[in-house]
């Protein structure tokens, strides 16, 4: 018989049988075939291997979800600390805002019982074609700068928000001034020592005390004013602030077209009509180049359509006077050739950075005065960069020297320094703050605490006086501060007797 024509069953027993030459020819017969595909299907192989495959590929990819699975465990504990962060936020704000309505409400019952500081005459304000404030008076007008009053508005600082009411009144009633100009801050809703984010309640308590005093006001928004962090946005305040509901608040929220808000002329004319004094607020934000909470001490500047402006307001008050000046009388006009050009002073809230350039051009000189510097009085009681100016230039002070018109700039924002020194004609002052909240331990201390008092006489000129809370000019309450320490020795006149120590470029 052929061997080509042997098929054998499959078996154990057979396979040894099988000549050498045709065990390749087993299953390549159709009938070994369809036994083959009945004991062992073709699909049934494949998916075996198809198994191996993903085992062995398994093997490779598990570094990776390994990797996978990390980073879902880190996704996760992330959201839990998320999810706890705002869990502690609202049970805090909750907490915060129950305790905070409390403080507020006590606070603005205190702001509320204080006597009125109005005189037996009082100059009562008009408004312009252009919406702006005026006053008429041909006798002198008396200014009083606040500044830094630090309102927190939160249970955390309520007893320390009553004794910056108390400074305050007790000055206003004394002072009794035309108007009032906070230079900034009047608010302090910082959380952690204010216990709220609320900045509407130190606004509210201030605005309810200035009220009460009968007393006309403005404010220059300052950083704290409005944070990040805060309820109300700066556009929201400055709202507020403009509110007909306030008698004796003659804030503006300022042209539209201007960056900031606040930014606002206000006059002082006599009975002809002429523009004695322009009184100019200016908005100088808050934070700049990313510190948006404000933790490196990033400061804006003053910003150029904002200087712009300015310049257009100098010239039409000059514009103003002039054609005022040549529809009286000879006599007249010859007698008042100084309202040619208005006078006008300037009020922010952060320095210019002429303020560190004076300073600096006193101090490198051995602490006296040079051609463009002159001392006239106060300390720089701040630490570190001392002043703490705006990032960058604005080109604000070249365009008050180049116009002749502002004769001072009043500034707040550095609670420790109070200097006044003259640079290159102009008066750059400092006011006396009133804070007994933001700095620690400011609250027990008194040399920074007092007010600024400008005197504007009928032709224009200015004269700037400061006077610390504890100088004895203010009657204040029996037992009110009596723990204040005086950390400088003298506080109207004080510089560095050592040289440069402590000076910084």
């Amino acid at each position: 018989m052929d061997n080509e024509n042997i098929i054998l069953p499959e078996t154990d027993d057979n396979v040894d049988k099988i000549p050498i030459k045709d065990i390749g020819k087993i299953g390549k017969d159709p009938k070994m075939q369809s036994e083959q595909n009945e004991d062992a299907p073709a699909e049934e192989m494949t998916e075996v291997e198809e198994n191996i495959e993903q085992e062995e590929q398994d093997e490779l990819d598990e570094p990776a979800e390994k990797h996978r699975i990390k980073r879902k465990k880190r996704c996760r504990r992330a959201l839990a600390s998320i999810a706890i962060l705002l869990a502690f936020c609202i049970i805090f704000g909750s907490f915060a805002a129950i305790f905070s309505k409390k403080g507020t409400l006590s606070n603005i019952e205190l702001a509320a019982s204080f006597k009125s500081a109005a005189k037996d005459y009082q100059l009562k304000p008009e408004i312009d074609e252009e919406g702006n404030y005026y006053f008429t008076t041909n006798g002198a007008f008396k200014i009083l700068q606040l500044t830094d009053i630090h309102i927190g508005g939160g249970f955390m600082s309520t007893g320390k928000d009553a004794k910056a009411l108390q400074a305050v009144a007790t000055i206003v009633q004394h002072e009794k001034p035309d108007l009032v100009i906070v230079s900034g801050d009047i608010a302090y809703p910082v959380p952690f020592q204010a216990g709220t984010f609320n900045n509407k309640n130190g606004a509210k308590i201030f605005a309810t005390l200035m009220e009460t005093l009968h007393c006309y006001w403005t404010v220059s928004l300052g950083n704290h004013d409005t944070e990040a962090y805060s309820y109300y946005d700066r556009k929201a305040i400055s709202e507020f602030y403009s509110s007909p509901e306030f008698t004796y608040c003659i804030y503006t929220p300022g042209p539209e077209d201007v960056d900031g808000q606040g930014n606002q002329i206000i006059k002082v004319v006599n009975t002809a009509g002429l523009i004695v004094q322009g009184i100019v607020i200016l908005d100088s934000h808050s934070y700049t180049d990313g510190d948006i909470l404000g933790i490196q001490w990033k400061y804006d500047n003053v910003h150029k359509n904002q200087v712009q402006w300015y310049e257009q307001q100098i010239e039409k008050m000059k514009s103003e006077n002039v054609m005022k000046l040549y529809s009286i009388d000879d006599q007249y006009f010859k007698d008042h050739k100084a309202f040619n050009t208005v006078n006008s002073l300037l009020f922010l809230h952060i320095p210019l950075v002429e303020y560190k350039d004076a300073w600096m051009e006193f101090a490198n000189n051995g602490y006296k005065d040079t051609e463009d510097v002159k001392y006239i009085e106060g300390i720089i009681g701040e630490t570190g960069r001392m002043i703490y100016h705006g990032m960058h230039e604005d080109d604000l002070f070249e365009k008050i020297l180049k116009l002749k018109s502002t004769k001072a700039v009043f500034c707040g924002h550095d609670h420790f320094n109070n200097i006044t020194i003259n640079y290159k004609g102009v008066d750059l002052s400092y006011g006396y703050s009133i804070d007994y909240l933001a700095y620690p331990g400011i609250d027990k201390e008194g040399s920074q605490r007092g007010a600024t008092v400008i005197e504007i006489d009928k032709f224009g000129a200015h004269t700037i006086s400061k006077y610390n809370l504890y100088s004895g000019r203010y009657n204040l309450p029996e037992g009110f501060d009596d723990d204040i320490v005086m950390q400088f020795e003298d506080v109207t006149f004080q510089y560095f007797e050592d040289g440069k120590e402590g000076i910084t470029e």
